[in-house]
């Protein structure tokens, strides 16, 4: 089981709202660190699906997989996104259903929530809606979407039940749940769960793989699955770290026996 996050709601906001506010005024950093390199958000997209975008679109990206190349999203489908940032997976998304599909996005930062309109607004793309509030109530009626969509968001709720009960509300009978996602598979010390440094960049909210599992069928779905796509070296992560306790920290998980990944979570909802 994991334990509750200790940022609260308002302190993910302004990390997120900071990282809005650099890409505005053309800085690149990460979640996890300062430059592109980041090991969890680096080279998730390929060059030819960053070219068609905003270039504030992709620096904005916080993620840690590219779930639209992941979801097999079809001509006609209603998408959401959870966390959408500044929209680099909803104008994909809405290229991808076409003009008789439509995306959402869904974050709580105004200033991410204002980028993603501009964003939108550069690649005159009009099958979009952004949407300001809270992933653990999504603002949209039962039934409404044929697939959500996240990445690297889900660690960072709190109630990550509630999350998973939301998403399958949304879905329409027979919908597709296909995120990106940190994993633990094995455990990971609760002194990386403490570290506020690592939960915003990703890391100690994490689930491990069996919860994960527990928690999405608990909240209806069925034909679960778990795909690594990314496995992170300890050694790594630690250079990324922002002070020598977490660099400590992330330094002892090489005997701990656990390994933190990237996967692609799928599930889906009964018909």
């Amino acid at each position: 089981m994991t334990t509750k996050p200790v940022l609260a709601a308002d302190t993910l906001r302004e990390k997120y709202a900071a990282r809005a506010r650099a890409v505005s005024e053309g800085a690149s950093s990460s979640c996890c660190g300062s430059s592109g390199s980041d090991p969890i958000t680096s080279s998730l997209y390929t060059a030819d699906a960053a070219a068609i975008l905003p270039e504030a679109a992709v620096l904005a990206s916080l993620g840690c997989g590219n779930p639209t190349a992941l979801a097999a999203l079809a001509a006609g489908e209603v998408v959401l996104d959870l966390g959408s940032g500044g929209g680099i997976d909803v104008l994909l998304s809405a290229r991808r259903v076409g003009p008789t599909g439509f995306a959402y996005g869904l974050d709580m930062t105004d200033e991410m929530l204002a980028l993603a309109e501009q964003n939108r607004a550069a690649q005159g793309v009009t099958n979009v809606q952004f949407l300001q509030g809270h992933i653990e109530a999504i603002p949209l009626p039962e039934n409404a979407v044929d697939v959500v969509i996240s990445t690297c968001v889900i660690n960072l709720a709190a109630d990550k039940g509630q999350v998973l009960r939301e998403a399958h509300l949304v879905l329409r009978p027979g919908g597709r749940f296909a995120v990106s996602d940190v994993v633990v598979q094995g455990s990971l010390p609760a002194a990386i769960r403490h570290d506020m440094e690592a939960w915003v960049g990703c890391i100690a909210g994490a689930l491990e793989e069996d919860e994960y599992r527990r928690l999405l069928a608990a909240a209806g779905f069925e034909d679960l699955g778990v795909e690594v796509t990314r496995v992170y070296g300890y050694g790594e992560l630690a250079e990324r770290a922002q002070d020598e306790g977490a660099q400590a920290r992330l330094g002892a998980l090489d005997n701990s026996g656990g390994r933190l990944v990237s996967a692609f979570v799928r599930a889906r909802k009964p018909r």
